[in-house]
């Protein structure tokens, strides 16, 4: 059954179906004008970037780039696997004329200006990227540069060179209705054309960038069914190789995952392979871990085989927030509240259908623990789910996620600092986005992609920390004292994604070792965060495994003694003295129970330090504001490791 069969048939209404089926009308046969601004707009905006007083706040100590040459051992890479160029819809009716090829410019190094004026610019390269349009529109793009449109078809994708909020609104609206059709002019066999040239000219960008053993480019894109009120029920698809379907899967073809799998499934044959990671869990109105899809239909057991296969992943940090985990629905963790804005829903709330809340199938955590009791019914745990970070940046920018110089994510609408921080409400709620951490043997496809799948991944709120995590039963006191210890650890324990099998009478041991991002802050501590099943129910524990200065863990609360934090957000001046450069140590669970699935990822924490905003304020002259915290811990979460139940494939 088509799409808008199936809409019709559940009467699922579309609040975002003018950005999620209109993406790249504007593309313009890559022959794409500069969507333009009025000039009296970009008058005051250039005037506004111009007056921010950006010698007051300085660029950190620039670094030697220092590239991880391929040895056999495993090195971490960095990159963004979620990003939107002027072939999206919404990045380009935000004004952004940032093209594909300039995005992964951005990624190795070389500086971008947003529509305001104000320089983009990474303090260092990316290892990878993938770049993530939106597949709805592939092909609608083209169509605007046909000889042969109709008045009202070129009336239509006129309208797109001026970028204006009220348009985009108006979209939605009118999406609410009814979906939003493509120009009467355009038959079905010319969109699939024009479609297959869009996903032709990714495919071979991505070609063009792909370095081996500098930088990596995946062939991708995003899949982008629309929920009501700013929902969010997507997944990004990233391909391992230049092996792809013809054409990318979009909402036109999948109704729901359960679609896309199959599709991908049957167009997606070796040497192809491919990978779809939920985004956004926060923003799902609960359907990301429910086993529910968005037109109603609940998930059978070959449904959650196909999930198994195809979402090893999940991007739980983004610049729409922290999708670890909400405080006060199966938690009182209170570092639940980081880069968290939207409340708990409240009782009687509707899956998939109430929105701007969190519901209790919506976060990363909730879902792992959904994983150790569907693993009790299926016989597997289709939700063992490894963790990342990326952007979803709208501004071609991949990676650009240092606090310093956040420069909005949404085009001339969040640009200059003026737009970000004044009295609307949502600018000030997104954060600068996450990052992507792999460790694998060579900065290639083949490797990382192997390390996606194998979930040894971490994500990151937008610093580059160095996080190793293993697991074992047998004793890796011996790693704390080796000068080369991951040999060791590879001998005798499993890393982050790993699976051990449940032992009587043994104690896990977990030896966890951060460094610090040389350009961020100091660390503070190293948490665990340890889910268990216990009779029918999913409990769950949060200890401080090792902290900086000297501090160590009450015994009642298994926590550390908060740090005196000297930063200062009025001029954003890292204290000097405070937290650690390292962080190394092995934690025992001394409540174990072989009887009891468990998993455990790790939390890494840093000291304090400013926030985007804070250093928005201080280009404006003016104190932070009072809406938002003026300082952040960024951190960094491990994939878990799962002890017990039943063995991954």
């Amino acid at each position: 059954m088509s799409w808008i069969a199936k809409l019709k048939r559940k009467r699922v209404y579309l609040p975002l179906v003018g950005l999620a089926l209109l993406s790249g009308y504007i593309y313009f046969t890559y022959r794409m004008q500069q969507p333009m601004l009025s000039p009296a707009v970009m008058q005051q905006k250039r005037a506004a970037a111009d007056a921010q007083n950006e010698s007051a706040v300085s660029r950190p100590l620039q670094t030697e780039v220092q590239r991880q040459e391929a040895d056999g051992t495993q090195n971490v890479f960095f990159g963004d696997l979620h990003v939107h160029t002027r072939l999206s819809f919404d990045s380009y009716i935000f004004g952004n004329g940032l093209s594909l090829d300039q995005a992964y410019r951005f990624a190795k190094g070389e500086a971008l200006h947003n529509p305001a004026g104000e320089e983009m610019r990474l303090d260092r390269p990316l290892d990878f990227a993938a770049i993530t349009d939106h597949a709805e529109g592939f092909g609608l793009h083209e169509g605007c540069a046909r000889s042969d449109n109709t008045p009202a078809d070129n009336a239509f994708c006129r309208r797109f060179q001026q970028p204006d909020m009220g348009f985009f609104m108006e979209l939605r609206k009118t999406g609410q209705e009814r979906p939003m059709r493509r120009p009467t002019s355009w038959s079905a066999e010319q969109i699939d054309d024009l479609a297959g040239s869009t996903w032709r000219h990714i495919v071979d960008m991505a070609e063009r960038h792909n370095e081996p053993g500098r930088f990596t480019s995946f062939a991708a894109y995003e899949y982008s069914p629309p929920l009501p009120e700013r929902g969010k029920i997507h997944r990004n698809v990233i391909f391992r190789n230049a092996h792809v379907p013809q054409r990318a899967v979009s909402g036109y073809d999948a109704a729901t995952e359960i679609d896309l799998w199959q599709s991908l499934a049957t167009t997606c044959e070796a040497p192809c392979d491919v990978l779809a990671i939920p985004h956004n869990p926060n923003r799902t109105w609960g359907l990301a871990f429910a086993g529910v899809t968005l037109d109603g239909d609940l998930y059978t057991p070959r449904d959650w085989q196909q999930r198994r296969r195809f979402e090893p992943l999940v991007e739980m940090f983004q610049i729409k927030g922290n999708s670890e985990c909400a405080f006060g629905l199966t938690t009182q963790d209170e570092m639940c509240r980081f880069e968290q804005f939207l409340p708990v829903c409240p009782d009687g709330a509707e899956l998939g259908k109430t929105g701007n809340c969190i519901h209790q199938t919506s976060m990363a955590r909730d879902g792992l623990k959904q994983g150790l009791m569907l693993a009790q019914e299926l016989g597997f745990n289709p939700l063992q789910l490894g963790m990342i970070g990326s952007t979803d940046t709208h501004n071609s920018n991949p990676g650009d996620t240092e606090e310093w110089d956040f420069r909005g994510s949404s085009g001339g609408f969040t640009a200059p600092a003026v737009a970000r921080i004044r009295g609307r409400t949502r600018p000030l709620e997104q954060n600068p986005g996450g990052l992507a951490a792999v460790w694998a043997t060579e900065n290639s496809r083949d490797a990382l992609f192997a390390a996606m799948r194998r979930r040894e991944v971490y994500a990151t709120s937008g610093t580059r920390p160095r996080l190793r995590v293993f697991g074992s039963f047998t004793d890796l006191t011996p790693a704390l004292t080796e000068a080369s210890p991951i040999s060791f650890l590879e001998r005798q324990g499993v890393p982050m994604g790993g699976y051990l099998a449940a032992q009587p009478d043994s104690t896990p041991q977990f030896f966890v070792w951060a460094l610090r991002d040389p350009l961020a802050a100091p660390l503070d501590r190293v948490q665990i965060v340890k889910a268990w099943l216990e009779n029918g129910e999913v409990r769950e524990s949060i200890v401080d495994v090792v902290c900086s200065d000297g501090r160590t863990a009450q015994s009642a609360s298994g926590t550390c003694p908060a740090l005196d934090i000297a930063t200062d957000a009025t001029d954003c001046r890292a204290p000097s003295g405070q937290g650690a450069r390292e962080l190394k140590a092995i934690w025992r669970d001394p409540a174990y129970r072989a009887d009891q699935p468990a998993f455990y990822y790790v939390r890494l924490i840093e000291v304090p330090s400013c926030r985007w905003s804070s250093f928005d304020a201080i280009r404006l002259r003016q104190e932070p504001p009072s809406r938002v915290p003026a300082l952040i811990s960024e951190m960094a979460w491990s994939s878990p490791i799962w002890i017990g139940g039943p063995a991954p494939e």
